[in-house]
């Protein structure tokens, strides 16, 4: 289930769990944001989305305005975008910048990385570090520099480093429970209300063996 990381009355935070939609869908599965709404006894509003298969920070405003001014430091790159990775092969360098040209195809709901511009593609940037690695298995922390359709995916794919159980961008085999091992594990912006700046940080899931192995590997995050 999700966990509220912050509330006040006009945000809140939520530690969504991987698999859970944060918008209705086709399935039917109960979304986050309705499963939000039903907390607060009240409407919300999303401020942006994360990938089903995947977990962590979402943000929520309690009023348009709120809404709108988070939204507006999306837009113009204000807000620091921090995620955890996992992958089975190692980057060709310990830590890089990767610099793509994504093309989204919303039939397929993929995007396809290129080296070089084309039409209908959009710049992708992105820094890696490697945090650690058990015996099978690599952490990277990813500070994303712009926000594209399933960027971290498709640039990781892109250099032959897909995410445990993303099958959709070159993975083996897939996770039991249709997750992929890819966590929004921080996020940093300025309080559309007070101004203050807030560092929210996501929990890594419980009961997952691979996260579990390579959680201590955290302890050598970024600052």
């Amino acid at each position: 289930m999700p966990t509220i990381l912050f509330q006040d009355s006009i945000l809140l935070a939520v530690n969504k769990p991987a698999g859970m939609p944060t918008q209705a869908d086709k399935t039917g599965d109960m979304p986050l944001l309705q499963w939000a709404e039903a907390e607060c006894g009240q409407s919300l509003h999303l401020v942006h989305r994360l990938d089903r298969p995947a977990g962590g920070v979402i943000l929520l405003a309690k009023t348009r305005e709120a809404m709108t001014q988070l939204q507006q430091q999306f837009q113009v790159h204000a807000i620091e975008k921090e995620y955890l990775a996992v992958v089975a092969t190692l980057p060709p360098e310990p830590e890089g910048v990767l610099i793509h040209h994504l093309q989204k195809n919303a039939a397929k709901n993929r995007s396809f990385a290129s080296a070089e511009e084309r039409e209908n593609t959009e710049r992708a940037e992105l820094h890696y570090r490697l945090l650690g690695s058990s015996t099978r298995y690599h952490l990277l922390h990813i500070r994303l520099i712009t926000g594209r359709h399933h960027q971290i995916r498709a640039q990781l794919a892109a250099i032959g480093c897909p995410i445990k159980g993303d099958v959709k961008y070159g993975a083996r085999r897939g996770n039991q429970d249709r997750s992929i091992h890819l966590h929004a594990w921080r996020l940093s912006f300025e309080h559309p209300g007070t101004g203050a700046w807030m560092q929210l940080e996501a929990p890594l899931p419980d009961n997952d063996p691979v996260w579990e192995a390579l959680r201590p590997t955290t302890e050598n995050r970024t600052a």
